[in-house]
């Protein structure tokens, strides 16, 4: 082992900004999954160059086993990793690889398979040999987790559920990483092991406490494992023993011949965890049982009386207080909104650097899925299609940057990184947070700068309030009385009062059936109010989102429009919208204009599918929705939280934003009585006078999730088919 120098990273500097590529590449049944394809970067070259303007300084890059040798060890494919690598290496920035990540290795071998070691170390030899430069290493990401994830809880291959399986599984990862070591070395002695773990903790009520010192000591055996600290008298040894452990195999652990250079710490949210036996106090949490116990496992940051305990903090110092070994924290990563990932990635940073002003030797703090993730709510088990951005979001033809590169970038510089967002603490300090809390909206005000909403009393503003709450993004939602868009007294009365950092406008003139005999109330709403708040926002520098309609379009084109294709609109409505488009970016070419088509929502009766079942139960038979009127539906949820995702990103022009799929209003009736068990043959099709196809597509990408998916939650949530019900 060689210990690291100065020049491998100076603790007495600043922290330094690494990078990860989400690349599991996990077994499940007979079937491989690959993040890789599944986020695209495997068929993006081009991702590379975005890398170097973050500051990066390393990056934990794949070089996994199935890919390289799928079917036969003898027959390793590098041609994907050569260019890839080769580019990283010119751009200066340090490759740390992984040879197994989450997985059990190719076909041919298994985490079971007394083998494994073996074969894993030939494979690390080809990969040192193909790339004798590289010196960072982590042949095994994760090994205890891996374990427990694929033999303990039965998710991935080989699906096991015993802790003895779980023991060996853990075993053999760690001797695979020792000999996978040794190989390297013969290539390059400078090479360097760097050692992933998720640690967590578990806190737990007194009669679950041996169940939570359990979890505690394992927790920590990866590492114990390969520092050589599993000995007689190791809480685990006598236990490993008895699962079936080969004391020849512990013995040559204890050696600590493999030992970390690096350890690197993942922490996540979800990693500490609560034990709790009274279940009747959580009725929406499945209870779990380890044979004797029944209990339900919780989010510790979710329980009052932990408040002090949690977080990466208290980690971090754990964790060199017990090896004295120089770490970084080698993922960063939440699955959540754009400001709570930048919320946490900030917090850790922070945590890393208090931790390391206490003396702990911090090198580097990593900000994970690089180009996001899929599926990992489901832990890779379903198939949802579920997209986690990252740094960059892979759904556009090009990847794009996002909020959290921007933040992060700016700690990687050590400077202060300054958004309106992050005047907000993440919702793991919010006092919402806890189980059981029952908050008066008006106790958890939000502090810091606003973000100004228009159209208080219509769906839109009324939706874009309710989740800015809930993603603590502080507002000022405004009445026509506060802010009327049509004058520019107002306007400028509203602007300099609320000091807003950008505003939202939501407010508009919505009834297209009135727009014809209302046409001029109809422009000046839509059109000359659109683009003199855009006008106000200019010249105050601050971003403006304001919103036009599929009616934009004539339908005729015989498929869904896109961004570029051509307006021609046939009624008023369409005009005004078509306009204030034309108006709003002539004025303000950094304004963001999202088109968006027959919008529903959860909170509100004035939506068409609350119509049709509310006709449905007075009895009516319905025969006037037509079955050639093509349109995207759109859930309004789904559509507020990709805006606001976009207007933290600083995108701006015209975006389409839609639920994925094109329906006629007839058939999205018959869909909706179908859903909520009324009979859909009541449904009657009707002709209209000009079929059309409105419906949306994306040259940006697309973002929203597929409409069926949005109509079971709509139909799940919505409060007035709760009511009609």
């Amino acid at each position: 082992m060689r210990p690291l120098t100065m020049s491998d990273g100076d603790r007495s500097g600043a922290l330094e900004l690494w990078g990860g590529v989400e690349c599991t590449v996990v077994r499940i049944g007979d079937r491989f999954r690959d993040q890789l394809a599944d986020t695209g970067h495997r068929d993006r070259l081009g991702d590379i160059d975005l890398l170097a303007p973050l500051g990066l300084k390393a990056i934990r890059y794949p070089i996994v086993w199935e890919t390289v040798a799928p079917e036969d060890p003898e027959r390793c494919d590098f041609s994907w990793h050569d260019e890839r690598l080769t580019k990283i290496r010119a751009l200066g920035i340090r490759p740390i690889v992984t040879l197994v990540h989450h997985g059990s290795g190719p076909r041919y071998t298994s985490l079971l398979d007394p083998d494994f070691p073996r074969l894993l170390a030939d494979y690390a030899r080809r990969v040192a040999e193909r790339f004798p430069w590289i010196e960072d290493w982590t042949p095994v990401n994760e090994p205890l987790t891996t374990a427990r994830f694929s033999c303990l809880y039965g998710h991935w291959y080989p699906h096991q559920r015993n802790l003895g399986a779980t023991f060996q599984a853990l075993i053999n990862e760690c001797l695979g990483t020792i000999d996978a070591m040794q190989a390297v070395r013969e290539i390059n002695p400078r090479a360097r092991l760097v050692v992933t773990e998720d640690l967590g903790k578990t806190f737990a009520t007194a009669p679950l406490a041996r169940q939570a010192e359990h979890e505690n000591h394992r927790r920590w055996l990866s590492l114990d494992l390969l520092t050589g600290r599993v000995v007689a008298g190791h809480p685990l040894y006598a236990r490993l023993i008895g699962e079936g452990c080969d004391p020849d195999a512990l013995a040559r652990l204890a050696t600590a011949e493999g030992g970390p250079d690096l350890i690197g710490i993942n922490h996540y949210l979800t990693s500490e965890r609560y034990l709790d036996h009274r279940i009747g106090l959580y009725p929406d949490v499945a209870p779990g049982t380890n044979g004797r116990q029944t209990y339900v496992d919780l989010e510790a940051v979710r329980v009052p009386q932990l408040a002090g305990e949690v977080g990466p903090g208290p980690r971090l110092r754990e964790a060199w207080e017990r090896y004295g070994l120089p770490m970084v924290v080698s993922e960063v990563h939440h699955g959540c909104t754009r400001e709570e990932q930048v919320r946490w990635f900030r917090d850790v940073w922070q945590a890393a650097e208090a931790e390391r002003r206490r003396g702990a030797d911090i090198r580097a703090v990593t900000l994970w899925s690089m180009f996001g993730t899929v599926d990992w709510r489901s832990l890779l088990t379903r198939f949802d299609h579920h997209y986690e951005g990252g740094a960059f979001d892979t759904r556009s033809p090009e990847p794009r940057r996002t909020l959290v590169a921007d933040v992060a970038a700016a700690l990687g510089r050590a400077e202060r990184p300054d958004h309106p967002v992050l005047d907000q603490p993440g919702w793991w300090q919010r006092p919402g947070r806890f189980y059981g809390a029952q908050l008066d909206p008006a106790e958890e005000r939000l502090p810091g700068r606003k973000l100004l909403i228009t159209g208080a009393t219509g769906t839109l503003g009324q939706a874009f309030a309710r989740i800015c709450h809930h993603r603590g993004i502080a507002y000022r939602l405004t009445t026509r009385a506060e802010l009327d868009i049509t004058d520019p007294t107002s306007i400028a009365a509203a602007l300099s009062r609320e000091q807003p950092w950008a505003v939202i406008n939501a407010a508009g003139f919505v009834r297209t059936w009135d727009a014809d005999a209302m046409i001029d109330e109809c422009f000046s709403i839509n059109a000359l109010g659109a683009e003199q708040l855009a006008r106000s926002c200019r010249v105050a520098g601050i971003p403006f989102v304001t919103f036009s309609s599929d009616l934009v379009f004539d339908g005729q084109l015989g498929r869904p429009y896109v961004e570029v294709d051509s307006v021609s609109p046939q009624g008023a409505y369409g005009r005004s919208k078509a306009q204030a488009e034309q108006r709003v970016l002539a004025t303000y070419q950094d304004a963001l204009v999202v088109r968006t088509s027959a919008f529903f929502g959860p909170w509100d009766r004035h939506n068409f599918l609350v119509n049709i079942i509310g006709r449905l139960k007075r009895g009516e038979h319905i025969d006037d929705v037509g079955d050639d009127a093509i349109v995207s539906p759109t859930y309004v949820p789904d559509l507020v939280h990709a805006t606001l995702d976009l207007l933290l990103d600083r995108q701006t022009g015209i975006h389409h934003l839609a639920n994925q799929g094109e329906v006629s209003w007839h058939d999205l009736a018959r869909d909706i009585a179908t859903r909520t068990g009324n009979d859909p043959r009541r449904i009657l099709p009707a002709t209209t006078a000009t079929p059309s196809n409105t419906s949306l597509g994306s040259g940006h990408g697309t973002l929203l999730r597929p409409l069926s998916a949005a109509l079971d939650d709509f139909v799940r949530h919505s409060r007035p088919l709760a009511e009609l019900a």
